[in-house]
């Protein structure tokens, strides 16, 4: 049985595109822990949306050895996690499996919005903190600023940050020293078997697949281990370790990171943050877990096919055991049939899903426009929460609409202050404080309605600050604003796909930008088809599609004016007896082409 004394289990955590897929992959290729010739670019991101984006979403952990300058042999356990502000909690997931992380400045940019967010998780978690300056290659780095930033930003002493660049190998071994050194081995415990699930996979053949941090004790196949929070037991099938494949081993030991195979093929007995113990040996009490986390983005996903329904039921529900941030129950509308309504943590989270879906489980699937929850005080003093226009109440007897704000941290140069200040306000923001960060970079904090930041705000942000502005946020309060429902018709019939919760303010804006797109997709029929925008019985924008007309009086070689004239209105009534009875079929490119209305007020 080998020493904790020797275990070092660490995660890497940056802001976005700071370098940390790049770190690991010269970690492993330092290590040879993966042979040279399977060696390969951003190693860990084994997703092709991962490699496609060059972005992390999913953390991915390893196992790997290395022998110090002091004669020991050490077992480095890693965690790979994301950088963007909609993959937090894959984040704090990972840092309650480990003892440190090391935390990756760019040294062209310095500190961002989410290197503070994370650094701050690392804090709350009372981790063993490296910082490493990245890409000291680059012609534009400055060492210098990035040690202040440290102590002045983070309040995270410099003396130990390590200059290095992932790219070209430059000051790895320094890291993997300052890992033995600087990060604390596990705890020692004599108390019974105690593993933490961080994170789980659904094996088409091997059904679920879990991923532990074991505090104590020992694990191994054929072990009776039993779930805290369900009361499931059940016979282990297999333990091993990440390397970064799966890779089989006789024992699972105290204070290492591994995978266990349980006897399970329901994706619904296992839950991430659920303690794992022996039945013949058991803990007293489960490990803390994580917190219940709360959705921040609701979205209808249907079935293209009704068929599919069951099918999409199953992938959801092994989907949601690799990542416990997705949330779903059924749902019904009377335009797409039945499907889920959804809930996510942004909007990239958002769209990741659903290309999950696409790719992983060949489901095709359509979306209906992302909102919020808002609270609903009605006249008769009760309250309701509502996450999908349709269930909004008539206004009649509502008293009031509250609405959630977030608090976001906006990080930038100094000259684009102002247009960002503008973009805030457009978005029915105010900006609450400006803080000077070195002379040539600012912070600002605002707060926004989270309805307002769903679909573009992120992109502006980047696009006016030519990609160097960063943001992060955080839920803040209800507050009380001028909602309303705006409802779609096509031809006079409401189409509850189409309907969202605006502000009266921007209620007419984006009415007028939905009917205009409705108008482009929607195919002629043989009589005219108006497209409203209404709220309440008023309403703010109408497109109409014109008839199809079929030329009558072609046949018509001269004679009396009347002849045609005669011709032309008894058309006009049959047109008028079809709008009676004539129904429009929606095709699915007009559900797409709202969704993609990224110029929203």
């Amino acid at each position: 049985m080998k020493s904790v004394k020797n275990i070092r289990n660490f995660s890497i955590i940056a802001h976005i595109d700071h370098g940390k897929s790049t770190l690991a992959d010269r970690l492993i290729e330092e290590t040879q822990t993966v042979m040279k010739r399977d060696l390969q670019e951003q190693l860990l991101d084994d997703m092709d949306l991962e490699r496609e984006r060059g972005i992390t979403i999913k953390s991915h952990p390893v196992c790997m050895s290395y022998k110090a300058d002091d004669g020991e042999t050490y077992e480095f356990n890693l965690i790979d996690t994301p950088g963007h502000v909609d993959f937090s909690y894959e984040v704090s997931r990972s840092l309650a499996a480990c003892e440190g992380v090391l935390l990756i400045l760019d040294a062209s940019q310095g500190v961002q919005a989410q290197t503070v967010a994370n650094a701050n998780l690392a804090f709350q978690h009372n981790l063993d903190i490296i910082p490493i300056i990245n890409k000291i290659d680059l012609p534009a780095s400055n060492i210098e600023k990035c040690m202040e930033q440290l102590e002045d930003i983070l309040a995270i002493s410099n003396e130990d940050a390590i200059a290095v660049s992932a790219k070209d190998g430059i000051g790895i071994k320094e890291v993997l020293e300052a890992i033995t050194k600087l990060i604390s081995p596990p705890k020692e415990s004599e108390e019974g078997i105690k593993a933490l699930i961080f994170d789980s996979n659904y094996d088409t053949y091997r059904g679920v697949v879990t991923y532990v941090r074991l505090f104590s004790g020992s694990l191994k196949r054929g072990d009776k281990v039993k779930f805290f929070n369900t009361g499931l037991e059940t016979e282990i099938k297999e333990v091993g370790v990440f390397q970064p494949d799966m890779k089989a081993i006789d024992t699972l030991e105290a204070g290492s990171v591994g995978y266990i195979i349980p006897n399970i093929k329901d994706t619904a007995e296992t839950q991430i943050g659920d303690t794992i113990t022996g039945v013949l040996n058991p803990c007293k009490e489960a490990l803390k877990g994580f917190k219940e986390i709360t959705p921040m983005v609701f979205s209808g996903v249907y079935p293209i096919e009704t068929a599919d329904y069951e099918q999409l039921k199953l992938s959801m529900g092994k989907l949601q055991l690799n990542d416990a941030a997705f949330s779903y129950q059924p749902e019904t509308s009377v335009a797409l049939g039945f499907g889920f309504r959804c809930g996510f943590l942004g909007l990239l989270h958002m769209e990741i899903i659903q290309e999950r879906l696409r790719r992983e489980y060949n489901m095709d699937i359509i979306s209906t426009y992302p909102s919020v929850i808002y609270n609903v005080y009605l006249k008769d003093g009760s309250k309701i929460d509502v996450d999908n226009p349709v269930h909004l109440p008539d206004p009649s007897i509502i008293e009031r609409i509250e609405e959630p704000f977030i608090k976001a941290q906006i990080m930038s140069p100094n000259e684009y202050i102002g247009a960002i200040m503008n973009l805030v306000m457009g978005k029915r923001g105010v900006c609450t404080h400006t803080e000077s960060i070195d002379g040539l970079h600012v912070t600002i904090t605002a707060e926004l309605p989270m309805h307002e930041i769903l679909i573009d705000f992120h992109d502006k942000l980047k696009s006016i600050t030519r990609g160097y502005g960063s943001m992060d946020y955080e839920p803040l309060e209800y507050r009380e604003g001028k909602l309303v429902k705006m409802e779609i018709l096509v031809n006079s019939e409401p189409v509850d796909a189409f309907s969202s919760i605006v502000h009266v303010d921007h209620a007419h804006a984006k009415g007028r930008v939905i009917t205009e797109r409705l108008k482009d997709v929607i195919p002629q029929q043989m009589f005219k088809v108006p497209i409203q925008a209404a709220i309440g019985g008023k309403f703010v924008a109408r497109e109409t599609i014109s008839a199809l007309r079929k030329n009558v009086i072609a046949k018509c070689y001269g004679g009396d004016i009347t002849r045609k004239r005669k011709l032309l209105e008894k058309q006009k009534e049959g047109k008028k007896r079809m709008k009676q009875i004539g129904k429009v079929s929606i095709p699915q490119e007009a559900f797409v082409a709202v969704l993609k209305s990224t110029d929203n007020k």
